[in-house]
């Protein structure tokens, strides 16, 4: 079985970690090399950089960034943001990233998904599926969440295991930064029903949201952000205390 993760994750705009609620009203949370520096210490399992802005600035993520961050890490670090080829990933890898994300891109070219496995590998490859709840059904979302697709989600995230994604970052933009419990009606919708490991996204707000979500669901890692950066929660209290309820954590 595998061990529950717990992963930080970094949303980069303009150089600086941001956080905001349902994608919206950003505000800073602090300078990504120190919050990096801080989870390794702590001992988070994983480490996510989203350049959140980088799809609809059409432009490419930081790599410089990614250096500097990567050289303070010896956990697996995911970048992702403005990844649309082979050639961008691997400029990243060659920055000190462990596995990338795409979203947007995959969206609009579902081939890439399979050209950057078979050139990477399936293990590098992480699809984010941003996912709302409109209407009775859930539906993907792209450019940071601002543009609806017709796409649906469980037939995305179907698909691209079919098309070689490794794993599913699954962000409920329902939940994103409200604090109020991950979604686990989607999460479970979809870790029940694809064979890669999927990461829980959107809506953490207290330790007993990550075993709710870790018993409750087969999501096998779970991803915050606010909640660690302003240091409401400390990673290692949340993993004791996962320990405590006999869940296997890393």
């Amino acid at each position: 079985m595998l061990k529950k993760r717990i992963i930080p994750c970094l949303d980069i705009k303009d150089g600086t970690t941001v956080k905001g609620i349902n994608f919206e009203g950003l505000r800073s949370a602090g300078d990504p090399i120190e919050l990096a520096k801080r989870y390794e210490k702590e001992g988070a399992d994983e480490l996510v950089f989203l350049d959140i802005t980088a799809t609809i600035e059409e432009r490419k993520t930081f790599a410089e960034l990614v250096r500097k961050i990567a050289k303070e890490l010896s956990i697996p670090f995911t970048v992702g943001g403005g990844i649309s080829s082979v050639e961008d990933v691997r400029k990243l890898l060659e920055a000190g990233a462990d596995k990338i994300s795409v979203n947007s891109s995959a969206v609009k070219n579902p081939q890439l998904i399979t050209d950057l496995a078979k050139e990477f590998g399936s293990q590098c490859i992480v699809v984010a599926i941003d996912t709302k709840f409109i209407n009775g059904s859930d539906w993907v979302h792209v450019k940071g969440g601002r543009e609806i697709t017709e796409l649906k989600t469980l037939d995305w995230a179907r698909k691209t295991e079919e098309l070689g994604a490794g794993e599913i970052l699954l962000t409920s933009m329902d939940g994103d930064g409200t604090k109020s419990g991950f979604d686990l009606r989607i999460t479970r919708l979809i870790a029940e029903n694809i064979n890669i490991p999927v990461i829980a996204s959107g809506g953490a707000g207290k330790m007993e949201d990550f075993e709710e979500v870790f018993t409750q669901t087969k999501a096998t890692g779970a991803l915050a952000a606010s909640i660690f950066h302003f240091g409401e929660i400390k990673i290692q209290d949340l993993k004791n205390n996962l320990k405590s309820k006999k869940l296997a954590v890393r």
